[in-house]
């Protein structure tokens, strides 16, 4: 799969990245994924020949695609419902996301070959820096991240909404 950057700055360190796909040489991963349990433990266990990270990522997109359900399922609900009110605090929780956190996820693993389109003003190192240290300084806050939602784990499992 090919993707296009199109990075530039706009005033000092705040750059405006943006990204585009070509899916046509693309398999969709969504086909691969088990949709119950059952079918996840069966693909695990199959796959006992394939590397661990082979299941780990089977493991989260199967994950990633019930939360998306999830999420979903909270964006139908009445008006005035508490999966309503989760709802707004969760878009409340997203919006203080950083917006080039966003872009850097966007980008999937499926994504072979990259093209950097920048203004022929810049210098081509400058530019990689600068996508360097925005993808390095995402790694670190996502390891702090990381650590403190597993600890809060057990806690979540208590409230999981149906």
């Amino acid at each position: 799969v090919k993707a296009r950057l199109v990075v530039f700055p706009i005033k000092g360190k705040i750059w405006c990245f943006s990204r585009s796909i070509d899916h046509y040489a693309s398999k969709s991963t969504a086909a691969n994924t088990p949709s119950t349990a059952k079918e996840l433990w069966k693909k695990m266990s199959s796959n006992s020949k394939q590397p661990l990270n082979a299941n780990a990522e089977l493991l989260v997109d199967f994950v990633s695609n019930k939360m998306n359900k999830a999420w979903i399922g909270l964006e139908t609900a009445p008006e005035g419902s508490f999966k309503n009110k989760l709802h707004g605090f969760g878009l409340r929780l997203l919006a203080r996301v950083k917006p080039s956190e966003i872009f850097l996820k966007s980008i999937t693993k499926d994504v072979t070959n990259v093209q950097i389109t920048y203004p022929c003003s810049l210098n081509a190192w400058f530019v990689r820096q600068r996508l360097r240290h925005t993808a390095l300084r995402g790694t670190v806050i996502h390891r702090k991240y990381y650590y403190s939602s597993v600890s809060l784990l057990p806690l979540t499992m208590a409230f999981a909404v149906r």
